[in-house]
């Protein structure tokens, strides 16, 4: 996995509801320091707690430790914007380690990789809370269309983390290298204990470290310093935010095609509230078949029950187009749509100069004919869209142009090589 948690902690905290905000960290007040482990881990207030009592990795002490534990003590700013993030889905990801009789530490990495941001992306392109590449994130059956990726999914990409750690845990019989792995790939830690090995040198964290690269070297120190904080925040001169040993959201089922604003409005949300708990919708519809749910804060669940209940329009006002050819402009599809070009831009994220190529399927408001249809669940999960800059299509069309008239030109000049002027006149003559 790529880190992209330094720049997602430059992004806009995600606003929470005022009824289910975590406080705002008490530097007066420290917490509690590690705890024997609690037979009974939701007999305990607060997730922290929850957490200390299933640590389980065997701790790493070197000076990469101490580093980056000094870097997030003298940061309370970052540590308390991460720690917010994380209280919406801190609950979930420690219960479903627990399911598996996994380290509960393993809840800290998302620090690690996204600041908890789930719709931070890398440079590399790793996307959401876990950071999976595209492929890998294909790999663990995470959809990634045009109206949805299911790297930011809270739930769906929760689930496939933990099944690749486990994975790689069962691969290696060690955590630290499982992490390693997490990050660098399998291959490339297997090549390093291969390495070490024929070499006659332990294959431990530290012993394979100088063989990792920077970022490897550094991943499994900076968890190591979120957990010793996380264990005694006091001793860092820092406070946790008390985040409730209870759910913050619950999951909603989706019927029909609903446009996310109307969501959000039946939920009595904000847009920006809905998004935090389900960023993997990428369009302004939300799609999908009888598994597709809605995450939703519990309180709010209810409202959007009873809200739906009395609703009496129109659910979802989108529906899809596929582009037949490079005539369809996006001009002459707001006229066809009865819209505006920015409305179909801004709808499925395109560029101010993007000429859209034939073969992509792109959202349009619904008209009368289609007022009542869902979107098939096969085209949103094929749907694709492929644009074209639009100077580079009008130099395309240019060279097409050009080569089809030099074409014609080159077959001109074959029939007047075949007699000279001179022989011609020769022959007019005799």
């Amino acid at each position: 996995m790529t880190q992209a948690a330094d720049a997602a902690d430059s992004l806009p905290l995600m606003p929470l509801t005022a009824a289910a905000k975590a406080p705002a960290p008490n530097l007066a007040t420290p917490s509690h320091t590690v705890k024997a482990p609690s037979e009974d881990p939701f007999r305990e207030t607060d997730v922290w707690n929850r957490i200390r009592t299933g640590f389980s990795i065997p701790d790493l002490n070197n000076s990469l430790v101490s580093k980056h534990a000094s870097w997030y003590a003298e940061r309370p700013d970052h540590m308390a914007r991460t720690s917010a993030r994380a209280s919406l889905y801190l609950f979930h990801v420690v219960t479903e380690l627990e399911k598996r009789n996994m380290p509960t530490e393993l809840a800290l990495l998302p620090f690690i990789e996204s600041a908890f941001n789930p719709v931070a992306v890398s440079s590399a392109n790793a996307g959401g809370m876990w950071q999976f590449m595209p492929g890998t994130g294909r790999d663990f059956n995470l959809k990634q269309n045009a109206f949805k990726d299911d790297r930011r999914s809270v739930l769906a990409s929760t689930d496939a983390a933990l099944t690749y750690l486990q994975k790689l845990y069962d691969m290696f019989g060690d955590w630290q290298l499982a992490l390693a792995a997490y990050n660098w790939g399998e291959g490339s830690v297997q090549k390093a204990i291969a390495k070490n090995r024929a070499a006659g040198k332990p294959i431990d964290f530290d012993s394979l470290s100088h063989l990792m690269p920077a970022e490897t070297r550094n991943y499994v120190p900076k968890l190591q310093a979120v957990k010793n904080i996380v264990a005694n925040p006091a001793r860092f001169g820092l406070s946790l935010p008390l985040i409730r040993n209870e759910p913050y959201f619950t999951a909603v089922d989706k019927t029909s095609d609903i446009d996310l604003a109307i969501a959000a409005q039946l939920a009595e949300l904000s847009v920006d509230e809905f998004k935090a708990l389900n960023p993997q919708f990428k369009r302004p519809v939300i799609t999908g078949g009888e598994q597709t749910q809605i995450l939703l804060p519990k309180e709010n669940a209810e409202k959007f029950h009873l809200n739906l209940a009395q609703w009496g329009q129109a659910l979802s006002t989108w529906t899809t187009h596929r582009v037949s050819s490079a005539r369809e402009s996006i001009a002459s599809l707001a006229s066809k749509f009865r819209t505006t070009p920015d409305v179909i831009r801004k709808a499925n994220n395109l560029p101010s100069r993007g000429v859209l190529t034939a073969g992509s399927t792109i959202l349009v408001p619904k008209i009368s004919t289609s007022a009542h249809l869902d979107i098939p669940v096969e085209i949103a999960d094929n749907a694709t869209v492929n644009v074209a800059e639009e100077a580079m299509a009008k130099r395309s069309n240019y060279r097409k142009a050009k080569a089809s008239g030099n074409k014609s030109k080159s077959r001109i000049k074959l029939v007047k090589a075949r007699v000279s002027r001179e022989q011609a006149g020769k022959k007019r003559r005799n």
